[in-house]
């Protein structure tokens, strides 16, 4: 582990002691970690120099509007190989919330999880884009993909 010091201002050390209380951190280093780990990936996905992610996408959908489930459910079909799971939940009689992980490569994730937010009829899209590592592994029972977050 490596240390370093940095300074702050009274006024601005006060505002981060209180927004990492309010996030429920233990220390400042935590916190500090955590933002650095941020603005790293959030600068890799920037550069488009992360060929490989994980994400989650969630939004909100109607399931009374006309052919959306099942639209929805198609575009996941027609994406399996970047689609690891979903988890759907029923908020009330007519909103659903749906929850969908993803793996692939960091382009094709991006453009997928844009057109399930795009959908006419959901609300509330957002998904959350993390580079990782993407190795291969060939072990005796098969193939399969392990994945490394970068920091």
């Amino acid at each position: 582990m490596e240390r370093f010091t940095i300074s702050l201002d009274e006024k601005l050390a006060r505002q981060f002691d209180d927004l990492i209380r309010q996030q429920g951190y233990q220390n400042r280093s935590e916190a500090v970690r955590d933002m650095l780990r941020q603005r790293l990936e959030a600068e890799r996905l920037r550069k488009e120099d992360a060929p490989y992610c994980t994400a989650s996408v969630s939004y909100v959908y109607n399931h009374h509007e006309r052919d959306l489930a099942s639209r929805l459910t198609n575009l996941q079909h027609d994406h399996h190989d970047l689609t690891l799971s979903t988890m759907h939940v029923h908020l009330d009689h007519d909103n659903c919330l749906e929850t969908v992980i993803l793996r692939g490569p960091t382009a094709q994730v991006r453009s997928f999880a844009e057109s399930l937010i795009a959908e006419r009829g959901v609300r509330h899209g957002q998904f959350n884009l993390v580079p990782v590592d993407h190795d291969v592994q060939h072990h005796h029972h098969g193939e399969h993909v392990h994945s490394h977050p970068k920091t």
